[in-house]
Order: C-alpha cells, then sequence, then structure tokens
C-alpha cells in the first residue's frame, strides 16, 4: 500500500510526498524533528528558484489572510527580540532563540505561505496521509505485541540531538511509552509524546475521510482510530468524536433540509440548555480525574505563567520558558498551552500576534465552507490547532502538522479551493 500511482510532476511535490510517506523510516533513525522542521524551507527554496526561471504560476495568489499570518510570524520574531533586549539574555540565547523561532512559529506562516502560492495537487496530500496512517496501524499493532512480551520501550536516542530542539523526546526512538500514573502502554507513535500522537490522529483523521480510494480511505481511518485509541489522549478522544459530525455536515449547511436540521437541534439545545451543561460538566470532571497528577501540573503550569505574565513581563514576556518549582515537577514554564506559554514568553504581543489570524482564518474558512469544497476540511483542521492549543505548544508540534498547514493555505487560495470570493 506504500505506492501509489499519482503523478508527482515537480520537485515540491516530490518533496511532500516524500516528506510525508517516509515519516515512520525517518522516525525510525531519529531524524523526524530535522525532516520536518527544513523541508518547508526546502520547498519555499525550490519554488523560488522556479519562479525566477519561469515565473510565478497562474494558480498562485497570496490571500490576505496569509498576510496577516506573515505579520503575525515577523511580530513573535519581533518580541522575541525585545524581550531578550529587555532582560539581558545575550547574543548567544538570542540567537538559539531565532533558530528555534525558524523551527517553530516560522513555519505556520511559511506552509500557510506555499499552500497558497505553490502547485501542489490536493491528493498527493490526501494519499501521503493515508500511508501514514496506515503505516500507524501496523505499527500499532506490532508494538503491542512488544509490549505484552516486554521488549524495552525505548531503543536509542538519535545522535542527531545535537542539532537542537526542544528535548530529547524529540529524538528518542521508542516503541511504546508507559503511563507513569498507571504503568500501563501508552503509545506515542511518530510524536515526542502521546497527546501529540492523539492531536496527529485527528488531523490525519480529516485527511483520509477525503480519500476517494476505498481501500485506502478504511485503512487509514483504522490507522487513524488505533492511534487515537493506543495515545490515551483526553483531547484526543473528545476532538476524535466531534470531528466525526463536523466532517459530515459541515460543507453541507447550503441544503435547505439541513437548515431546517439545524435549527430544530438549535432549538432543543436551547431547552435543554441546563441539563446538557450538567451533563457536560460532569464529563469535564470526569476526563480531569481520569489523570489527577497531569490535570494538577498542567494548572499550576498555567497559574504560575499567568501570575509571573502579569508581575513581570506583561507586554513583551520574558524572551525565554523557564525551569518551573518541584511543585510543576520540573517541568519549563510556558509549555502544555500554547496561549499560556505566548503569554509567559512574548506577552500579549505574542498572544494577539497569533490570535488575530486565527480567528480571521477560522471566520473565513466557516464562511466559505458553502460554496467550497476545501472550506470543510481545512476549518476542521483549524478547529483541531484552536482546541489542542489548550493543551500543547503548537509552534513545537508545527514539523509534524506542517500537511496540515498547506492544505489550510490552499483552502484560502480561492484559485484553489473553488471559492467563489477573493478574501
Amino acid at each position: 500500500m506504500a505506492t501509489c500511482t499519482l503523478n508527482r510532476n515537480t520537485a515540491e511535490e516530490k518533496l511532500v510526498w516524500y516528506a510525508m510517506v517516509l515519516t515512520y523510516p525517518c522516525f525510525a533513525i531519529g531524524a523526524l524533528y530535522v525532516s520536518g522542521s527544513v523541508i518547508g524551507w526546502m520547498i519555499f527554496g525550490v519554488a523560488m528558484l522556479r519562479w525566477y526561471i519561469k515565473g510565478i504560476d497562474n494558480s498562485a495568489y497570496l490571500p490576505s489572510i496569509v498576510w496577516l499570518w506573515i505579520g503575525g510570524g515577523l511580530v513573535l520574531l519581533l518580541a522575541l527580540f525585545v524581550a531578550h533586549a529587555n532582560w539581558d539574555l545575550g547574543l548567544g540565547k538570542t540567537i538559539k532563540s531565532t533558530i528555534g523561532w525558524a523551527k517553530g512559529w516560522a513555519l505556520l506562516p511559511l506552509f500557510l505561505f506555499l499552500g497558497a502560492m505553490v502547485n501542489i495537487k490536493r491528493e498527493i496530500i490526501i494519499r501521503a496521509a493515508c500511508i501514514i496512517a496506515i503505516h500507524s496501524l501496523f505499527f500499532g499493532v506490532i508494538t503491542i505485541a512488544a509490549y505484552i512480551v516486554k521488549l524495552p520501550a525505548d531503543l536509542f536516542v538519535s545522535p542527531l540531538k545535537v542539532v537542537g530542539g526542544p528535548g530529547p523526546d524529540f529524538f528518542t526512538v521508542s516503541l511504546y511509552g508507559l503511563n507513569p500514573e498507571t504503568g500501563m502502554g501508552r503509545w506515542r507513535f511518530f510524536a515526542p509524546w502521546a497527546p501529540a500522537a492523539g492531536f496527529m490522529a485527528c488531523m490525519l483523521f480529516i485527511f483520509c475521510s477525503l480519500e476517494k480510494n476505498t481501500r485506502y480511505r478504511n485503512w487509514g481511518i483504522a490507522g487513524c482510530v488505533v492511534m487515537c485509541l493506543l495515545s490515551q489522549s483526553r483531547a484526543g478522544w473528545a476532538i476524535f468524536i466531534m470531528l466525526i459530525p463536523m466532517l459530515m455536515f459541515l460543507g453541507k449547511m447550503k441544503s435547505p433540509l439541513m437548515l431546517i436540521v439545524i435549527g430544530v437541534i438549535t432549538c432543543l439545545f436551547l431547552l435543554a440548555a441546563e441539563a446538557i451543561y450538567d451533563w457536560i460538566y460532569t464529563l469535564y470532571s470526569d476526563i480531569k480525574a481520569a489523570r489527577p497528577d497531569s490535570t494538577r501540573v498542567r494548572s499550576a503550569l498555567a497559574n504560575i505563567a499567568v501570575q509571573r505574565w502579569e508581575t513581570e513581563a506583561p507586554i513583551w514576556g520574558h524572551g525565554i520558558v523557564e525551569r518551573g518549582p518541584k511543585i510543576v515537577e520540573f517541568m519549563p514554564i510556558g509549555t502544555h498551552h500554547s496561549w499560556y506559554g505566548l503569554l509567559f514568553v512574548k506577552g500579549i504581543v505574542g498572544l494577539l500576534a497569533l490570535a488575530i489570524p486565527l480567528l480571521f482564518t477560522a471566520l473565513y474558512l466557516l464562511l466559505t465552507s458553502y460554496h467550497s469544497p476545501m472550506s470543510p476540511s481545512a476549518f476542521c483542521m483549524v478547529m483541531v490547532l484552536v482546541c489542542y492549543s489548550f493543551f500543547e505548544n503548537l509552534e513545537i508540534l508545527a514539523y509534524l502538522y506542517w500537511p496540515a498547514l498547506l492544505w489550510i493555505g490552499m483552502a484560502l487560495n480561492p484559485k484553489k479551493s473553488g471559492a467563489r470570493y477573493a478574501n
């Protein structure tokens, strides 16, 4: 199933294809963080050379929202420089943080730009995502057997860690992990930690649902389900379930019957609002209680980040993450939450630099879901990003979910998405 008859005519399409289908081989040698961080810049370099020689393709169009993302990325870089200067962090840390920005926050506007401007067939991304999910299915089955016979969980740490990264987890090759609270197996697949695997299961599920080949679609969705289940991510389970009705109904709301159904459901929801609220609150409490230590640490990290942001660096932030106290198991302050992380590291300026373009992107894709075949799926991806921004640092995982950013960039370009109106 690792073969595909789709034609990959350009160097950009080949780079996207092989970067995706070789996800597990790259993971097997601990090179996935490196490949995911540089692939966007490689595609950008090839595209610039092509445009210089042959000119820009007719389908290329840079939407105003992508310009907004580019501006936000540059503001985040400015916040980095100002915070480092305010806290006298030195030239060495400034250079290191700038490289981190290029491997993190800069990837969001970069891939959105590439999706809007570079001619890449949608089918290539969809099929490659299905192959990743199928590989995950096989990986899950094989490593369950490894867990049963008690093979070592972690195999080795790649020497590529010398290039630098957020931590050793990004270069550790492992078959499975262990839940520190229960001692049971918990799978991270090709992600740095298990909740990130749940995140990727949701993104791959959206792509697999778009596949026209029944065999690839069914096997791919099966792989996504296995990833989500074995990751044991509470957020992953909830978001995965939420995606099912969204993918079924979003984009079909232009049907009069669908509008009537939505109207009836809205009325019923308002009538039963109190009962629904009580049920959701009880469910939320049960989910938090499932891993009380994790919930406690996340809550403490959030409180420390907000308190120190308000009292020490409300505008530009602290510039870097800092090691936390014993109460948070020495985890870095500014992690496990994109918004608290932005407040602590880059201040209110950094938070707005992400929030504003993210809000406009979500609104545009929702409004164009009525007449654009790409907007519904892209909107679902944005919703996954929004939901997971409350559990993960989006910039750290951009090297994994970059195909989704490419897709969103395509959807923002009406010449590619089929939307009737440009933004």
